[in-house]
């Protein structure tokens, strides 16, 4: 599934992994996001922490005429404020997306799906 543009000049189609990756690298330079988590966890059998070219595994999109839906999976650093994390990464999300793509990013849900104790 892909995202499609009209504009002057054609058509646009933008893959939704794409999406994925501007929105899960946005979301890594969080303060508090150690990383992303599987959306699947018991299915895909990974429970530790999304690399960089799997950040569509734990990032949904969904499009609803001209605004997005983004669905993000993550887990956050111990002694972090969980509430205060999720709202910079939803204002860092929508930002970035909005700014990237020139999108209306309708809404950006965070699923914590782990707490790590980061050691020294």
């Amino acid at each position: 599934m892909s995202l499609e543009i009209k504009n002057d000049f054609g058509q646009i189609d933008i893959s939704n992994d794409v999406i994925a990756q501007i929105a899960g690298g946005a979301a890594i330079e969080c303060y508090g996001v150690v990383g992303m988590a599987s959306k699947h966890q018991i299915r895909d059998g990974l429970t530790d922490i999304l690399r960089k070219e799997n950040f569509a595994k734990g990032v949904v999109i969904r499009q609803t005429g001209e605004d997005l839906h983004i669905d993000m999976y993550i887990i956050v650093s111990y002694g972090t404020k969980i509430s205060e994390v999720a709202y910079q990464v939803q204002s860092k999300v929508k930002y970035t997306v909005n700014k990237t793509l020139g999108m209306s990013v309708k809404s950006v849900n965070i699923f914590v799906h782990g707490v790590k104790v980061l050691t020294v």
